[in-house]
């Protein structure tokens, strides 16, 4: 083993997107934990899926932060190609995703890790073919659960990507969830047992969420998305059932009763159609804008003139988004599920209203917008959370904490055993186990 002192030095971790290619919150969670890893001094290899913007291969090199005497580790990400064929639906895509996956690495030739780390079931099957290929140990992080994010099993698809959790939380050593919430979902979903599972919360980079333009180009940028008299409510992510998009279309006549200068911007990838006309039915007209997927430079410009960010999720786990939006200083507004009930301390960081109910979302959508005073207290002090608890530096502590706890167990566990020697005398003797020797 390569690790000294239980302390890993060679960490390869899998996942099915990473910046640029950015599907969820999985990439960009990769993307800042490897490189935090990688300024304590590990060298951190990424195999994950093929992107047609991003080289096959690249290095990126932890800069500062080292300790005094510790060596500055790296990352090194390495892509797998294409699919040879098109998939007939997504699990065949997926499948074929992990076969390229072990391609790109047995032709890159890396054999030594001390420890794998995969995210989600999109890898699992690529994880446990390493795991018991290379003998390393497997330490996953379940980032949702498809019970949780279908609110149970109801096709045979949904039952098969079930069972494939299973399988990724059963071979690893430790889970990793991103709250109690979602330790909670995966002991009860995938019956993984309380001391396998550990919580490690998502972090996020404040500076990456920092817009460095100047007010003269924040407001010529603004003046693209609302007039100069509207106030800007920004909803981030996908447009999928769970996000609660429906919810916040819902809400808004009541929203713009109160404050008819609101003006509702919805930035994320996924079907529009059935919202627009949800939209169009509820009259909000020019009063909603729907932007699509947004790149991270307009995004960082989009949070710096937004005059409050909303989050109605039904399913959330951790609630990266609200985060993402605290460190950019905006005040947030959440649904109270999941891990939002974590990130978010009602009252103080943002407010949470009720799950799946407009008139509360509406609530609290015009507190905010009622009350400077309220308003300017949130994101002094949302601002202020993330930097004291969700540093990536913390968070990358946290992380090997629990690899320290992985490589101490397999190391206990393959140190010799006294097994009981059945010889004559007065009692019995005890002896080292040898290697192979059955007892």
């Amino acid at each position: 083993m390569r690790a000294s002192a239980n302390r890993p030095q060679r960490l390869l971790q899998l996942s099915w997107e990473f910046p640029p290619r950015i599907v969820g919150g999985i990439a960009r969670h990769v993307s800042e934990l490897s490189l935090a890893l990688a300024q304590a001094g590990l060298e951190v290899d990424v195999l994950t899926a093929y992107h047609p913007e991003a080289p096959r291969e690249e290095e990126i090199t932890a800069g500062s932060g080292q300790p005094a005497g510790r060596l500055a580790g790296r990352v090194k990400v390495l892509r797998a190609g294409p699919s040879p064929i098109h998939p007939l639906d997504f699990v065949c895509e997926i499948h074929q995703l992990d076969f390229g996956l072990l391609e790109r690495l047995l032709a890159y030739g890396a054999q030594e890790y001390d420890l794998i780390h995969a995210h989600d079931w999109l890898v699992a099957f690529a994880a446990r073919t390493l795991k018991h290929g290379l003998g390393a140990p497997l330490v996953a992080t379940m980032h949702a659960t498809e019970m949780g994010r279908n609110y149970g099993l109801h096709n045979p698809m949904q039952h098969y990507i079930h069972s494939v959790e299973w399988m990724l939380t059963y071979d690893a050593w430790r889970v990793i969830c991103c709250s109690q919430a979602m330790a909670g979902e995966v002991q009860g979903a995938l019956k993984v047992p309380t001391d396998k599972v550990r919580v490690v919360p998502n972090g996020v980079d404040p500076e990456r969420l920092h817009s460095g333009d100047s007010p003269a180009e924040l407001a010529k940028f603004r003046a693209r998305w609302a007039r100069p008299e509207e106030r800007i409510l920004l909803f981030v992510g996908r447009l999928v059932r769970e996000k609660g998009v429906e919810v916040l279309l819902d809400a808004m006549p009541q929203v713009l009763a109160a404050h008819p200068e609101a003006k509702l911007v919805v930035v994320g990838s996924g079907e529009h159609g059935p919202l627009r006309g949800r939209a169009a039915e509820k009259g909000l007209g020019e009063k909603i804008l729907f932007a699509g997927f947004v790149p991270e430079e307009e995004l960082r410009r989009l949070y710096a003139v937004a005059n409050l960010a909303v989050f109605p999720s039904l399913y959330e786990p951790f609630g990266i988004v609200a985060l993402e939006a605290m460190a950019a200083g905006v005040p947030v507004v959440t649904s109270d599920i999941g891990g939002f009930q974590e990130v978010v301390r009602h009252g103080e960081t943002g407010l949470h209203t009720w799950a799946n109910n407009p008139h509360s979302l509406a609530w609290g959508i015009t507190r905010v917008l009622s009350d400077s005073r309220l308003a300017e207290r949130l994101r002094r002090a949302g601002r202020r959370e993330v930097r004291q608890r969700y540093a990536w530096e913390k968070i990358a502590e946290h992380t090997l904490t629990v690899y320290r706890e992985v490589l101490a167990e397999r190391e206990a566990a393959a140190a010799p055993r006294p097994v009981l020697a059945m010889e004559p005398g007065p009692r019995p003797r005890y002896l080292a186990a040898e290697p192979g020797r059955r007892s």
